[in-house]
Order: C-alpha cells, then structure tokens, then sequence
C-alpha cells in the first residue's frame, strides 16, 4: 500500500511539536509493516527539499500557509497514479485533498480550533480562519477521519459529522531508553514546557506565580519553551511589574536528556493552555513523577485523570495557583498523584496507536 501523508510540518521542523511525533511514529510503523510512506510538508531554514527518515519519505515545499495549494498541483502530476491513500492532516484547516482525490482521502484531526482561532489571531483574520474552518467542517462530514481524542470526535460529531466514521486513536509518546533518576529541588518548583504564547497560557503561568508568591514565598517557575521576541519581551516586563524576577528562570530550548532532568527535578508541570489536541507535556513529567495541574479544557481533561494523576482547574490563573499551592501543602496526594502520574504515563504506546490507525486506514482502503 501507498501511503501519502499530507502535513505542514514534520518531525524535523523546529516549530514541530506532539501532532508531528505522532505522525511519524505512525507512519515509521506503517513503513515496518511493509507500506510505502511519502509525507509532503512544508521547507524550513536549512530543511531538505528531499529526505528519507525511518524508510519514510519526505517532500518538502512552500512555507506553512502556501504548502497547502502547492501539494494539491505537485500531487496531481506527479503522485496520483502511486498513491492509495491519503492522510490529510487537519491543524486549523486541512489540505482539501477530498476535493481532488476523494475516495483517497482520510483526515487526520487533531483538534477542532474554533474560539481558539481568536486566541492566537486578531479578530479580522481569525473570523477568516474560522469561515474557512466551518466550510471544511462541512465539506469533510462524510470523510473517515482519525482523532486523538473523546474531546475531538465530540466536536466533530456536534458539526454534524457521523460517528461510525471517526475512531480515537489510542495515543502514545516516546520513552527515553536510559532514564536517570533525580532527586526534586528543595525549593518548591514548577514548570512550564510549551511555546511561549498567548494560547498556551505563559502569561498565565507568570500570574500564576505573583499569587502562590504570597503563601509560598520561595516558589520557582521554570519556563522551557521558545517564542517570539514580542512575545518575549512582554513576558518580562509583566515579570518586571509583578516584581518576580527571581522567581522564575528561563531555559529556551532544551535538549531531549534536560528537559526529562528539569521535570524530574521539578515538583509540578504547570498547563494553562486554552486548548490542546493532546497534552503530551503530560506523560512526559509523569513519567518521572511529576504530577500536573492543568486547566480543565478540551484534550487535557481526556488525559488527566482528576484527582488520581494530575488536577483539572478552573481556566484562570487563580484557579491555577490555588491547585498548586494545595497540592504543594498536602504531601499526602501529593504522594498519590505522583503514583497515579506514572501509572498513566506508563499506559500509552506507539505500537498500539500505529496498529489500530492502519486497521483503520485498510478499513477504507
């Protein structure tokens, strides 16, 4: 079988994040079991216009907003006739590949964004995006689609799409080989490993801190995660202004051995984001016993378990420092939720989703 994914980033992108792991740590599998994988993305400084990674090919064109048309032209003269199947991967908008290959395509959708478009964009052009995305919605309602969450299908079921065709995806991350065992800091630490961005609540996080300063004094956030100089800049004035410079330390971009060093050194993950596909920050500290207070929204409340691996909270910094200054001041679940966060961690695997997405895919073949 031929497999053609279409996504607008890859696993190699510096702006990649958990929908271009998952991707690839499906489409490596599918290439183990004996299918040919062509992924089209879009280029990227010092990125290859060609590459193969684990036997699956890469294509690489455009930039991120014109990738979209340029595969739809690439794709009807040179991959037509080759391709059985297409993985049309949704993040804000799709490739609109049901439009030229119809039967072929299968959508992958991480996330319906909706009011989150408001969120990262101003309002004339996320009224834009959100025009754009209701006319997909529309147009994809008979297309198989695969999500990687109870959240997703639910919103796509509320758009009218039909649920014998959607299938949740049971999710996985990747586990380090060799993990080193480190003691938690003495003082109380959090942190926080995402982009830095409105959407993903960094200005929240630092409110946060201004309140569980005053009951916790010596409290630390640490932030590891890159985002643009705007961004940047009005993150530390606000930092500045709220008189918290030394309670929180940032670390940009860190390799793969810090990252698991600094959540296992940390006490709580901190996850303020307003809406997520799948929050794969999560297992990722609970793996090393890292409990995670979250905000109670779309995808972080279907790997969450309330109260046995990590809280859910109201979406507001308050709520925010209040879960953390609680957990922070019982030791007893603490404890608990430290148990629960590995136990869950432990219980997503790659194999699975790799097996049941080709299932799928051969499904509608």
């Amino acid at each position: 079988m031929n497999i053609l994914i279409l996504n607008w980033r890859d696993i190699k992108n510096p702006t990649g994040g958990g929908a271009e792991q998952l991707t690839h740590e499906m489409a490596k599998r599918w290439v183990q079991n004996g299918h040919a994988v062509t992924q089209i993305t879009s280029l990227f400084p010092q990125g290859k216009r060609k590459e193969t990674i684990d036997g699956v090919k890469f294509i690489r064109m455009g930039k991120w907003w014109t990738v979209h048309v340029l595969t739809g032209f690439y794709y009807r003269r040179y991959l037509s006739k080759k391709t059985d199947i297409i993985i049309d991967e949704v993040h804000w908008f799709p490739f609109f590949s049901k439009v030229y290959a119809n039967k072929k395509t299968i959508a992958l959708t991480c996330e319906v964004a909706n009011k989150l478009l408001f969120t990262i964009f101003p309002y004339p052009i996320a009224g834009i995006f959100r025009i754009i995305e209701k006319f997909y919605l529309k147009l994809y309602k008979g297309v198989p689609t695969m999500v990687i969450s109870e959240s997703t299908k639910s919103d796509l079921i509320a758009q009218g799409h039909n649920k014998r065709n959607i299938i949740v995806l049971p999710m996985g991350f990747t586990k380090p080989t060799n993990l080193k065992q480190y003691k938690k800091e003495k003082t109380p630490t959090i942190i926080y490993l995402a982009r830095l961005n409105k959407q993903k609540g960094i200005f929240d996080a630092v409110e946060s801190v201004k309140i569980i300063k005053q009951q916790i004094q010596d409290v630390r956030l640490w932030v590891l995660g890159m985002g643009d100089k705007t961004v940047l800049d009005d993150l530390k004035n606000q930092i500045d202004q709220k008189d918290i410079q030394n309670n929180v330390t940032f670390f940009g971009f860190v390799s793969e051995d810090d990252k698991y060093r600094l959540l296992a050194k940390s006490h709580i993950l901190i996850v303020p984001s307003v809406q997520e596909g799948w929050g794969l920050t999560v297992p990722e500290a609970g793996l090393v016993k890292t409990p995670t207070v979250a905000y109670n929204v779309l995808g972080l409340r279907d790997i969450i378990e309330d109260g046995i691996s990590g809280k859910l909270v109201a979406t507001h910094p308050k709520a925010l420092a209040k879960g953390v200054i609680d957990l922070l001041q019982n030791k007893k679940q603490y404890q608990l939720l430290q148990m629960g966060a590995m136990k869950r961690a432990h219980s997503f695997d790659w194999d699975k989703t790799g097996e049941v997405s080709l299932s799928f895919i051969k499904k509608y073949l």
